[in-house]
């Protein structure tokens, strides 16, 4: 089972709209949206929240309101890992604890997962995200159950 907490409340409106990896230099090396947003959308939202993230200092909090859309963000080695949510009620230390869950399950399968891992197996990090969210609600946070199908599938493709 996941975590408690994580996903109340999701059929009220509240969920995640984006979940964003992006490197120090401000690349983005993953990008997953809820709603579809038209190109020139999906690149001006990420210039803008990236150059936010980026910006800000090691004692600001790890969270902001930004185009209606509340940002959290949390940064491991040389990725910030940002998600941003609907809703004004939403629980931003649950969103903390949802990217930290992401990256622990990154870690486990990459074996200590790095930016090069993600760029160069960019599905598998995507599957990983899709067995964490459905959506924009979070329905799976642990490890075990979300690496088994991925495991699956390796096992068939080595086949």
């Amino acid at each position: 089972r996941g975590a408690p907490g994580l996903s109340r409340g999701a059929g009220r409106g509240r969920m995640i709209r984006f979940v964003l990896m992006v490197n120090k230099q401000g690349q983005t090396r993953l990008a997953q949206y809820v709603n579809m947003h038209n190109i020139e959308e999906r690149c001006a939202l990420e210039a803008e929240v990236i150059r936010k993230c980026l910006s800000r200092n090691e004692s600001q909090c790890s969270f902001f309101e930004f185009r209606g859309y509340k940002v959290v963000y949390r940064r491991y080695a040389s990725l910030f890992f940002i998600v941003g949510v609907e809703g004004e009620d939403e629980n931003e230390l649950a969103i903390l604890e949802f990217i930290h869950a992401l990256v622990e399950t990154l870690d486990r399968y990459f074996e200590n997962v790095c930016e090069l891992d993600i760029m160069f197996n960019l599905e598998k990090a995507h599957f990983v995200l899709d067995e964490m969210l459905m959506n924009g609600c979070i329905i799976e946070t642990n490890k075990n159950n979300i690496l088994a199908p991925i495991h699956l599938l390796d096992k068939t493709v080595a086949l």
